[in-house]
């Protein structure tokens, strides 16, 4: 059984002495490098967008992290953690949890190319959300629907992406090639009670271990485009 499906009663009314008991027994370990994140060189290859809000999904994990930390960048116009890789008819958090549907945890980033492009989205991903050299897992958490995935909207993301995964193998950053992998597929949002997860519950032993560091480095490393308040599912903003 998998650390996600652990978290599951977390969410579930009237098991709050069951979740802590949970949350507490979660593994302790870090879900992005073991050094934590790093500045990553800017793209080689800029993405070249037209005016207007564009959308990019990205897969990095458990998604309470990834979309906490596009949350707080600036130009991003909205977050939502969802599946993306397999069916509609699949796209359910249980049958996801099993690895058996194709699908990926991922997050689909609404945003203005003007404030931020494609490409330092991608610079940002690979940066503070996750380990890029973890092959089917992240921190705690395994299986296929952990892993690292970009989900482009276009040929143009598709060719940005496939430049700066070829970018930072060839700089060697990493001490293992990149895992993340190109993918196709459609994108459909998750269920209502696991949107602005981080935001809502921060004291989560998971969510405090595993996810605040990477909204630190965020924070730390992209000083320039750190939001300090989150761009909500729940709130949208006016």
């Amino acid at each position: 059984m998998t650390t996600e499906r652990l978290r599951a009663p977390l969410l579930i009314g009237g098991l709050t002495g069951l979740a802590l008991l949970v949350g507490a027994a979660l593994p302790l370990a870090p879900a992005s490098a073991e050094e934590g994140g790093q500045r990553l060189p800017e793209a080689a290859m800029t993405a070249r967008e037209k005016p207007g809000l564009r959308t990019a999904t990205f897969a990095g994990g458990c998604f309470w992290g990834v979309q906490g930390v596009f949350q707080h960048v600036k130009g991003v116009k909205n977050a939502v953690s969802g599946y993306a890789g397999g069916t509609r008819a699949s796209a359910r958090y249980e049958e996801v949890g099993t690895g058996r549907t194709g699908h990926a945890e991922a997050v689909q980033v609404t945003y203005d190319p003007a404030v931020v492009r494609y490409d330092e989205l991608l610079q940002i991903f690979f940066s503070v959300a996750l380990d890029p050299t973890e092959v089917d897992r992240q921190g705690p958490d395994t299986g296929p629907q952990y892993r690292s995935a970009l989900f482009p909207a276009d040929a143009e993301q598709a060719a940005v992406a496939k430049a700066y995964i070829a970018q930072l193998d060839g700089a060697k950053i990493f001490s293992k090639p990149v895992a993340t992998r190109i993918e196709s597929g459609a994108f459909y949002p998750a269920e209502g009670y696991h949107q602005d997860y981080m935001t809502l519950h921060p004291t989560n032993s998971y969510i405090a271990v595993n996810d605040a560091p990477k909204l630190r480095d965020l924070k730390a490393l992209f000083p320039e485009r750190a939001n300090a308040q989150p761009v909500l599912v729940g709130r949208p903003p006016a």
